[in-house]
C-alpha cells in the first residue's frame, strides 16, 4: 500500500497516521510564548450530565437544551459523548431542540456488564434501551432524529432499519460509507499501533490531538479528549516492560522539548491511557459496515450524508444520491471528526436539514447550506 493511500485511509478511520507529520496552527499561547492545551470542563457546552440505568448497565449522557425534537447523537469508536460538545451548543442556538450525547458501552463514563461486546446488534440495542428509558412513555415521547458519527453513525443506520427507535423522523451520518470504511479496515490494526500507548498528562494528550491532526480544532480537543482517556493503573496495562515502554513513548510527542503550560500542579498529573483498545473491537470491524449503503437508502425517514469529503462516496451511495434518495453536505476543510472539527459549519448543515424537512423551528437566522448536487 502506497503512502498516498495510507494517508487516506488514516483520515477515514479517525486516526492520524503515523507517516503523517502534518502541523496545524498552534491556538493560544501564554505571556512567555509556550503553547497551552488546557483542559475544558463539560459544562461549558451542556446543561447536564447525568447517568441513565438501563438493567445491570449504566450510561453517561450529556443533555442540552429541553424543547423541541431531540437531536440523538452517537459518538465514533474510541471517541465519546464529548466529541458532540461545541455542535449541541451551537445547534441549540440555531433552532429549537434538544440534544442528547450518549457514551457508548466501552467508551467514556459508561459502565456495563461486558464492555467488550461491541457489535452492532449490541450497540443498536444500548441506543434503543437508553433512549426508551429517558421517555419510558411513547405517545408522549419527542420526535427523534438519530445522529451518528463514524461507529456511531454505522449504529444509528442500523437501529433505524430495525425500527428500534420510536418516533424516528430523521437519520444523519457523519463521515462513515460502507465501501470507504470496509477499504480502510486492512491499514486500521497498524494505524492503531501508531498511536502514543499513553500520555504523562490531559495537557499532553490534548497537545498530540491537536498537532497529529485527530482532532482539528483545539477548542474542542480540550473538552473531548477527557472522554477518551482514563488513568494508567495495573490492571489497565502488560507486563512492566509495557508499561516502562509506554511511558517512554509518552514523552516523544513534545515538540520543544517542554510540556504545555498548565494551572495544574505536577504532583497532581496521572498517566492516562485510552478508555478503550481499539485492537480487541477488531472481531466487530466488519459486522459494523457490511451492508451499511443498502440499509441507510432503505430507511424511510429524511436523511442527511455528511462528509469531509467526496472520495468518501461507494458506489451505492454515488447512485443513491444521484437519486435524490438523501441529502449530502461536504465540508472539506475537516478530517474525519468533522463535528469537532467545523462545530459551527455543522450546525448550520444540521439545522438547514432540520428547518427544510419541517422537523424543527428556527431559533435565529443563521447561514443555510445547500446539499451537493
Amino acid at each position: 500500500m502506497d503512502r498516498q493511500q495510507i494517508l487516506k485511509n488514516a483520515a477515514f478511520v479517525g486516526l492520524p497516521s503515523p507517516v503523517s507529520s502534518t502541523h496545524h496552527q498552534i491556538p493560544q499561547q501564554s505571556a512567555r510564548g509556550r503553547v497551552r492545551f488546557t483542559p475544558a470542563s463539560w459544562d461549558k457546552y451542556f446543561d447536564t450530565k447525568r447517568i441513565v440505568n438501563v438493567k445491570e448497565n449504566a450510561f453517561s449522557i450529556f443533555e442540552k437544551g429541553s424543547l423541541g425534537p431531540v437531536l440523538y447523537l452517537i459518538h465514533g469508536g474510541g471517541f465519546s459523548a464529548l466529541s458532540w460538545a461545541l455542535v449541541s451548543k451551537a445547534i441549540t442556538e440555531l433552532v429549537a431542540c434538544r440534544c442528547v450525547a450518549v457514551d457508548l458501552r466501552g467508551h467514556g463514563d459508561t459502565i456495563t456488564s461486558d464492555d467488550s461486546d461491541l457489535s452492532a446488534e449490541t450497540l443498536s440495542n444500548d441506543i434503543a434501551d437508553v433512549i426508551r428509558t429517558i421517555f419510558p412513555n411513547e405517545q408522549d415521547s419527542p420526535p427523534i432524529v438519530l445522529i451518528g458519527h463514524s461507529l456511531g453513525g454505522a449504529v444509528c443506520v442500523h437501529a433505524a432499519s430495525r425500527n428500534l427507535i420510536p418516533k424516528l423522523v430523521g437519520l444523519v451520518v457523519i463521515d462513515v460509507v460502507e465501501g470507504t470504511a470496509l477499504e480502510s479496515l486492512a491499514c486500521m490494526e497498524s494505524i492503531v499501533r501508531g498511536r502514543p500507548k499513553c500520555f504523562p498528562s490531559i495537557e499532553n494528550a490534548i497537545e498530540w490531538a491537536f498537532r497529529s491532526g485527530h482532532i482539528k480544532n483545539p477548542e474542542s480537543a480540550c473538552v473531548s479528549m477527557i472522554g477518551q482517556l482514563m488513568p494508567m493503573d495495573s490492571s489497565s496495562v502488560g507486563d512492566s516492560t509495557d508499561v516502562c515502554q509506554a511511558v517512554s513513548a509518552c514523552d516523544t510527542i513534545m515538540e520543544d522539548g517542554a510540556p504545555p503550560e498548565t494551572d495544574t500542579p505536577k504532583e497532581s498529573t496521572k498517566t492516562l491511557i485510552w478508555r478503550i483498545d481499539l485492537l480487541k473491537t477488531q472481531p466487530f470491524w466488519l459486522g459494523w459496515f457490511t451492508g451499511l449503503s443498502k440499509m441507510y437508502l432503505e430507511c424511510p425517514t429524511p436523511k442527511l450524508l455528511l462528509l469531509a469529503g467526496m472520495d468518501r462516496l461507494d458506489k451505492d451511495l454515488t447512485i443513491g444520491q444521484m437519486q435524490g434518495k438523501f441529502q449530502m453536505v461536504v465540508l472539506p476543510k475537516s478530517g474525519h471528526a468533522v463535528q469537532e472539527d467545523q462545530p459551527v459549519k455543522v450546525a448550520e448543515a444540521l439545522a438547514t436539514f432540520l428547518v427544510r424537512n419541517k422537523i424543527v423551528e428556527a431559533a435565529s437566522e443563521f447561514q443555510r447550506t445547500f446539499p451537493c448536487c
